[in-house]
């Protein structure tokens, strides 16, 4: 056993950009590909995610320093960190029930296939790392394999309905007809989606709009997404106490990051388009004419320069809300470069608005740091049993990623009542 979960351990230590370019070349090969095609569809689907996880670094790199700078210039104090989504998912792989979590998820991937319950071909077994955090939050409180990989299916399962749910929009909004987002950490918020529809109704409140189309018509050039970038990276850089250089720095970042994350998921589409349409004949082949998507990473969503605008806008807001929110205990901090896979749907449900986006992200983190705050005591016992050392300063450690994921706390929660 121990020798399958060190196996299964190193293969996803390899990371999706390994990962998935396999999993689509053998895809494309059960679908009818010839070898050359499938191989060059999995080349280009892997060169495109190590151009979108270098532009999620670049996030990374610039939005943490910066938050921390905010923090500092507000002289406040939060003793629960967030360690951010790197940590979490080790601490998920660290855990007894993982070794079971990637074919268990396979089999009710496919069972749910078979049975019609869902549409989703999830290929992005990655981030199955979610539901094995979810298992092993159960597995910690119940100290059942049994409990925890029931919580992990329960888990998965929603994932997968959501990703149903919401594919229209992605391939509306998104342009990505074929393709369906179950990620973990997105799918949880896509309840909020009715918070938008609410919002859109309100008087006056529906009235606002802006989007980089609107925006770029209004303002010409200083409304270009990539100008957009600058400025909304300069603020941030202000808002952190930089000075002129690195603000100009942090602001270049940001427009690259506009210009660059576009581009990536261009390159991404181009290489899953063919093993859609594969896939696509071959199911209505042997199945008849059926509807299948392929579920991928919810970075592809990180395309549209709304998305992007929101989250940056959001970061100075997150730390701020983390500051005056009672009650709350989490400083953010890791997960900040996730804001993007978070408002994800948000952003989509209205249409690229980046005032409703705001104004609905603002009240989804707020909930998000809450539940990573009431998380955070069961969350740091994970972190220490897999040997995660606590950031200095801190008494206890949490994570917007999966740490104040609503979905799963209501899971937590419901499996608490029993144990």
């Amino acid at each position: 056993m121990q020798g399958f979960v060190d196996f299964i351990q190193a293969f996803l230590g390899l990371g999706a950009t390994v990962i998935l370019p396999v999993v689509i070349f053998l895809l494309g090969l059960l679908f009818g590909q010839k070898p050359g095609k499938a191989f060059r569809s999995g080349l280009t689907i892997g060169v495109a995610f190590v151009g979108i996880f270098l532009v999620i670094d670049l996030l990374t790199l610039n939005l943490g320093p910066a938050a921390q700078g905010m923090v500092d210039r507000l002289g406040v104090s939060l003793n629960t960190i967030d360690i951010g989504w790197p940590a979490t998912s080790s601490i998920a792989w660290a855990s007894t029930i993982a070794a079971f979590i990637i074919p268990l998820g396979l089999v009710v991937n496919v069972v749910m296939l078979l049975t019609k319950t869902t549409k989703t071909m999830n290929v992005d077994i990655w981030n199955f790392w979610h539901y094995t955090f979810m298992g092993a939050i159960v597995y910690t409180v119940s100290g059942s394999i049994v409990q925890g990989l029931i919580a992990a299916t329960l888990f998965q399962i929603v994932c997968l309905k959501i990703a149903d749910w919401t594919q229209p929009m992605v391939r509306d909004f998104y342009e990505m007809p074929g393709v369906s987002v179950a990620t973990g950490s997105t799918i949880s918020y896509a309840p909020f989606i009715f918070v938008v529809k609410g919002i859109q109704k309100i008087p006056g409140l529906n009235k606002l709009h802006a989007d980089p189309d609107s925006i770029q018509k209004r303002f010409g050039v200083f409304g270009d997404s990539m100008v957009i970038g600058l400025i909304l990276g300069a603020a941030i850089g202000a808002l952190a106490g930089y000075g002129v250089g690195d603000i100009i720095n942090i602001g270049i970042s940001m427009a690259a990051v506009m210009v660059l994350m576009p581009r990536m998921v261009k390159i991404l589409m181009e290489g899953l388009m063919p093993v859609s349409e594969s896939a696509r004949t071959w199911l209505n082949k042997h199945f008849g004419d059926r509807e299948i998507n392929i579920g991928l990473d919810a970075a592809v969503l990180l395309g549209h320069p709304s998305v992007i605008a929101t989250a940056l806008i959001l970061t100075p807001v997150t730390v701020l809300i983390a500051v005056i929110l009672p009650g709350n205990a989490v400083l953010p901090f890791g997960d900040l470069a996730t804001i993007p896979f978070v408002i994800a749907f948000v952003v989509g449900a209205s249409k690229g608005n980046i005032i409703h986006s705001v104004i609905v992200g603002s009240i989804m983190i707020a909930i998000s740091l809450y539940v990573a705050t009431d998380i955070a005591p069961l969350f740091t016992d994970m972190a220490m049993s897999a040997d995660i050392n606590l950031p200095e300063g801190s008494a206890q450690v949490s994570s917007i990623d999966q740490g104040g994921n609503i979905v799963n706390w209501v899971i937590w929660r419901f499996f608490d009542l029993f144990n």
